[in-house]
């Protein structure tokens, strides 16, 4: 349809029935600030269940939302206990050997790492709502842990204070997750993007890479792989584990086969194993071989240690510091990991419940010689492969991990820490997902930016710094997008009366003598000057196209406010200023399709009266009609007033 066709179509009957955008009717002040405020903190409305309930009703109600195992508990069959039962042994034999080498990677005592694997489980089984997600230490936040409380005390010249620090630590974790989950404040999780996730595993994972190297070779010293490695403690049976090691690796590929998670999940117990038997009948480490083992593991439950917890220590400081970047961190973590599960077997997880369990799970794991945990996704992965059906998978592990704690510690005397060293290495060749930073690469130049910032600042910076970086980057994209929103000037889509992005559809005719600009954010203080300059600009760019190539002059000026969500006093006053320079210029200033919001806002602010009720429609097609109604029947001009030129109907 050509543009005479199209404006044929209009001008019968579209002033009489175009259809008016209308103002809501106003609400008082306290009912829409408590609407504003529930859709922000309470997009998921928990409270809707317990409407219209009798107070018992509500009490059992307010047990299950708080604790789930109450709701699905009764409902527990054999069946999903066998199933749990296979995941929950399974997952342990992962949990055991991996506990006890993260809490090496953290410089704290191994049997940590187990202690770690039995309380918080039992807690998250009771509070979480994931059925999938398997709890346990994470090597990041072992990291995290290590490199800056290691920053402040040296673990091993002060092995008591360091323990002590670690574990008030995970306190403030803990209480930082739940106060999160509690005051519905998730959202803050959200500063960490995907691509900051990416960047900063693969960082920390290459970190910790090279750590390991010490383990492995004997080293000592720093840890940077341009340093000199001692190899002065390599022995023939560090050869050996590290060979099979390297067939572990291999097989741990193996892992995205459903079928074969069995072999990703049993190899780092079957190099334990292997090792242990390796020293034992050699007795390496007594005869100059020079393999170090982990040594006596303590017999027994966790002890309590809430009386360790050093709230009084000059490093109060620094542990809140800790445990608010490593509660983070590991809530991320465990969050996505617990949708991503949860999407492939189409239920769904509270994000705010799944924070308080996991402060609950760290705030009493703080009190029983526990450090931080989380859902880790490798053994989550395997809990699911396994067949898991409800949270009663981490009862079973945290079964197993207390018997081997009652009567298997001293089976473990002799794993060498070069095993412990090669179990760490692949669970951190397994974060670094070069396949995500190239998809990063091919989509979204700036999300690499961040991802590859996050790496860079981790490996030779700190993991502090990386995180920083990655975060403020993240922080700036989201600034630009607000204060220097896109503009887009639109055209109609031949036979239709549809308008779109001339840029995006190159068939799109720009309607003469009207020019169409679609604004894609909220109008606010930050953004309002430069939409008010970008929009002249657009304006004077497009008269002297038109001028130069002696076409219709334009006459109109639409502003499509679809996705203009909300507006406030300085976005008004910049569009009371945009009249005013178009009208001077013998324009005529026209508003289409304003939400509900922004009109409550113009209607109070009697915007809508300087700019005219009859010049507002729903439909940018409307207002279009509206104007080509008018340019061909009234055929405008300017008129002089008091010296300057101002737009006149003749009406």
């Amino acid at each position: 349809m050509g543009n005479a066709d199209y404006v044929h179509s209009t001008t019968t009957n579209v002033v009489e029935s175009a259809h008016r955008v209308a103002v809501p009717p106003p609400q008082p002040f306290l009912k829409s600030l408590t609407s504003s405020l529930k859709e922000t903190f309470f997009p998921d409305d928990p409270l809707r269940q317990f409407k219209n309930k009798p107070p018992s009703r509500k009490l059992v109600l307010g047990l299950q939302y708080f604790m789930p195992i109450l709701e699905w508990g009764p409902r527990y069959s054999l069946e999903f206990l066998k199933a749990d039962l296979i995941a929950g042994i399974t997952i342990a034999s992962l949990a055991i050997p991996q506990g006890i080498s993260y809490a090496k990677l953290a410089n704290l005592p191994p049997i940590l790492g187990l202690y770690s694997s039995f309380v918080p489980p039992l807690v998250y089984a009771v509070m979480g709502s994931s059925r999938d997600l398997a709890v346990g230490t994470v090597a990041v936040a072992s990291l995290l842990t290590a490199s800056m409380l290691g920053d402040e005390v040296n673990a091993k010249e002060n092995p008591t204070l360091y323990l002590h620090l670690a574990f008030t630590a995970t306190f403030f974790a803990g209480a930082f997750q739940a106060s999160l989950g509690i005051l519905r404040l998730g959202f803050i999780v959200d500063f960490l993007s995907h691509a900051t996730i990416v960047g900063f595993m693969a960082g920390a994972a290459t970190v910790v890479c090279l750590q390991q190297l010490k383990g492995i070779l004997g080293g000592d010293g720093k840890v940077l792989c341009w340093d000199a490695v001692s190899f002065s403690s390599y022995s023939w049976l560090d050869s050996l584990i590290i060979d099979v090691f390297e067939d572990i690796y291999i097989y741990v590929q193996n892992k995205r086969r459903p079928k074969l998670f069995w072999i990703s999940a049993l190899a780092p117990l079957t190099l334990v194993i292997l090792g242990s038997l390796l020293v034992y009948l050699t007795h390496a480490e007594k005869h100059g071989i020079h393999v170090q083992v982990i040594g006596e593991l303590k017999k027994g439950l966790n002890p309590l240690s809430i009386t360790d917890l050093a709230f009084g220590s000059q490093y109060l400081p620094i542990t809140i510091k800790i445990g608010i970047i490593t509660g983070v961190i590991a809530l991320a973590e465990g969050i996505a990991v617990g949708r991503s599960f949860a999407m492939y077997k189409n239920y769904q997880i509270d994000g705010n419940k799944e924070m308080i369990a996991f402060g609950m799970m760290n705030i009493v794991g703080s009190f029983t010689s526990c450090y931080l945990t989380t859902g880790p996704f490798s053994r989550s992965a395997v809990n699911f492969n396994a067949g898991c059906k409800t949270a009663v998978s981490n009862i079973v592990m945290a079964m197993a991990v207390m018997i081997t704690l009652l009567f298997l510690t001293p089976l473990f005397h002799y794993t060498p820490l070069v095993v412990l060293s090669s179990i760490i290495i692949v669970a951190m060749l397994g974060l670094i997902d070069y396949e995500a930073a190239i998809h990063l690469w091919h989509v979204d130049k700036f999300d690499f930016t961040v991802c590859m910032s996050a790496y860079i600042g981790v490996v030779f910076g700190s993991v502090e710094i990386g995180l920083v970086i990655a975060v403020v980057l993240s922080v700036v994209r989201v600034l630009l997008f607000v204060t220097r929103p896109r503009i887009l000037a639109l055209g109609n889509i031949p036979n239709s009366m549809i308008f779109r992005s001339v840029d995006q559809y190159p068939n799109a005719n720009l309607v003469p003598g009207i020019l169409i600009l679609e604004i894609n954010a909220p109008i606010y203080f930050a953004n309002s000057s430069y939409l008010r300059e970008r929009i002249s600009r657009w304006i004077d760019e497009e008269e002297d196209k038109l001028k130069s190539s002696g076409e219709t002059s334009l006459q109109y000026i639409i502003l499509d406010m679809g996705a203009v969500g909300n507006i406030d006093t300085s976005g008004i006053s910049m569009l009371e200023e945009l009249k005013n320079s178009t009208e001077r210029k013998g324009l005529k200033l026209v508003l289409a399709n304003p939400g509900g919001e922004v009109m409550k806002k113009l209607n109070k602010s009697k915007i809508i009266e300087s700019i005219g009720q009859e010049w507002i429609y729903i439909t940018v097609g409307e207002a279009v009609g509206a104007c080509n109604f008018m340019l061909h029947t009234f055929k405008p001009k300017p008129m002089t007033v008091n010296g300057s030129e101002t737009w006149s109907d003749n009406v």
